[in-house]
């Protein structure tokens, strides 16, 4: 049951993803404080540019400080990675469609292996989409469990950040096919996103612990 959960949810999300895919021109929002907070917390990123073109589709919604920059990013790196899983899946059913190819076997399982860790990336960040959604209904008391979310979220956004560098790393080189190289960049696409991700959930995070720090601080 729990895994059909996290198969809806990012059905859902990537649906959602979708439906607010249309690219927005961040000059249309030159003016706009919601603009302007974006920019500047994307500036805390690894990859502050790539950054601010995923959330800039976001200006025009509410964003209500770290925590809504943060459930957006995530939104848009699970839909990076449900994306990316789609495209191995039929790259791997191609190889196996044509076995009697040079270097099929080592191309096929090497495919094959990001196809694993791509899937591991979409199950473990449609689980801390899930936690930050028990995060934020927990309420601003600071506790033991708002932290055991908050901890939950980290690692499983980390984990994803392993799994997609992972596949990364499976392609070592510059010589390499087309399709290699497509499966690379998608792949490092995912990782990009989900550090910054991870950075904004991080912004989102740290005020619960400077609160705790306050209160255990003798």
């Amino acid at each position: 049951m729990a895994q059909l959960n996290l198969t809806l949810l990012a059905i859902f999300l990537s649906l959602l993803f979708l439906i607010l895919a249309t690219p927005v021109e961040p000059s249309k929002h030159k003016n706009s404080q919601t603009m302007i907070y974006i920019e500047s917390s994307c500036n805390g990123t690894l990859y502050p540019n790539l950054c601010i073109r995923c959330l800039a589709r976001y200006a025009k919604s509410t964003i209500n400080g770290p925590q809504h920059l943060a459930q957006y990013a995530l939104s848009v790196s699970l839909s990076r990675a449900l994306h990316t899983r789609g495209y191995l899946l039929k790259v791997a059913k191609e190889i196996k469609s044509n076995k009697g190819a040079k270097n099929y076997k080592r191309e096929y399982l090497t495919v094959q292996d990001c196809v694993n860790q791509i899937t591991d990336s979409v199950e473990q960040l449609s689980q801390a989409i899930e936690e930050l959604r028990r995060l934020n209904k927990s309420g601003s008391t600071i506790n033991d469990d708002m932290l055991w979310h908050i901890s939950n979220v980290e690692t499983w956004v980390s984990t994803a950040l392993t799994d997609a560098r992972s596949c990364v790393y499976s392609f070592p080189g510059h010589r390499m096919s087309k399709r290699a190289a497509s499966i690379k960049v998608k792949a490092m696409n995912v990782a990009e996103v989900t550090s910054n991700a991870l950075a904004l959930f991080h912004r989102y995070a740290s005020r619960y612990r400077q609160a705790e720090a306050r209160t255990t601080k003798p």
